[in-house]
């Protein structure tokens, strides 16, 4: 698979990461079996991924228990990236905190040091210097290699780089949610690494799941509102759009939408996550597919398209 550096500083990853926030279960549903999860993991990475993002939060270090598992035996030849969380729902962003959550997460993933550690999203209650400095502390003393942010405006951002480089920041992007998309250009032009989440429109571009299905939806997702009517219709319309631009380029509509992601500006790789080793060798194949302008602006018209209905 393609790889590409992380922004100015970073390392080398696969276009295509082995997102593993799925793997905790929880959120998505009844958990596969362990041995299940871990075979869809070592799947993407049989076929040319070699980085896993996983975070504290993600079946409360459960993922990264099923991730440290995943990569024991290929350590040397796999980046393991991982996130800290604001409280409640993770450990916390005062100095002391970020330390014990890295502390926690080493444990959990049984490693001895984090190639890409990230801030999960921001917390308005602790000044983001105050914990930028402590991600900054963990990387001087060898603990992590890499540090980013996940979920931060520009101006977060900016107030992080007054410290210290930000290697990288991982934002929602997919061809149902395009928000960020000078954000993210911004950042490949300042050396900041990019890593997207949720490409696929939390599954609803893969082409595998229809109306119906998305009506019986009850995970995390209905309550996050992305079972409303309106971004249903956006959903599929935009499939609906893609279908014959899969068909004509030789791919599936998932490889296509993880395709169109990767032709951003700005972005380094894309997130991609499956507790399916089928799926997941799939998403991997996405790595090799590199879409010419004229794809990628009849994609962006679908995009713009859905955004005015």
């Amino acid at each position: 698979m393609r790889t590409r550096r992380l922004g100015a500083r970073g390392p080398e990853l696969s276009v295509v990461g082995f997102g593993a926030w799925e793997a905790g279960g929880d959120d998505w549903g009844p958990n596969e079996s362990e041995a299940s999860v871990i075979g869809a993991i070592r799947a993407g990475l049989d076929a040319g991924m070699n980085w896993v993002d996983t975070a504290e939060v993600y079946g409360d270090g459960v993922s990264e228990t099923l991730v440290g598992r995943a990569v024991a035996d290929r350590r040397a030849d796999v980046l393991v990236a991982t996130k800290v969380a604001p409280q409640p729902a993770g450990t916390g962003f005062r100095p002391e905190q970020v330390q014990a959550a890295c502390e926690g997460s080493l444990r959990r993933l049984a490693i001895d040091v984090i190639d890409l550690y990230q801030l999960h999203w921001p917390d308005g209650r602790v000044p983001v210097e105050d914990t930028w400095g402590a991600m900054v502390g963990l990387l001087d003393a060898g603990t992590v290699r890499a540090i980013g942010v996940s979920n931060f405006d520009r101006e977060l951002i900016e107030r992080c780089l007054a410290i210290r480089h930000v290697d990288s920041l991982q934002q929602e992007s997919s061809l149902v949610h395009p928000d960020d998309r000078e954000l993210i250009r911004w950042c490949g032009e300042t050396g900041i690494g990019v890593v997207t989440y949720s490409p696929l429109g939390a599954g609803l571009l893969t082409g595998a799941v229809d109306r119906a299905d998305a009506d019986r939806i009850d995970d995390w997702r209905a309550s996050e509102g992305l079972t409303g009517a309106a971004h249903l219709d956006r959903a599929f319309g935009i499939v609906d759009g893609m279908r014959p631009i899969a068909e004509r380029t030789g791919i599936s509509i998932a490889q296509l939408a993880l395709a169109w992601n990767l032709a951003q500006p700005g972005v380094t790789s894309a997130i991609a996550g499956s507790r399916s080793s089928a799926h997941a060798g799939d998403n991997a194949a996405a790595g090799d597919v590199e879409l010419d302008a004229a794809t990628v602006a009849e994609l962006d018209a679908l995009v713009d398209a859905s955004a005015v209905r």
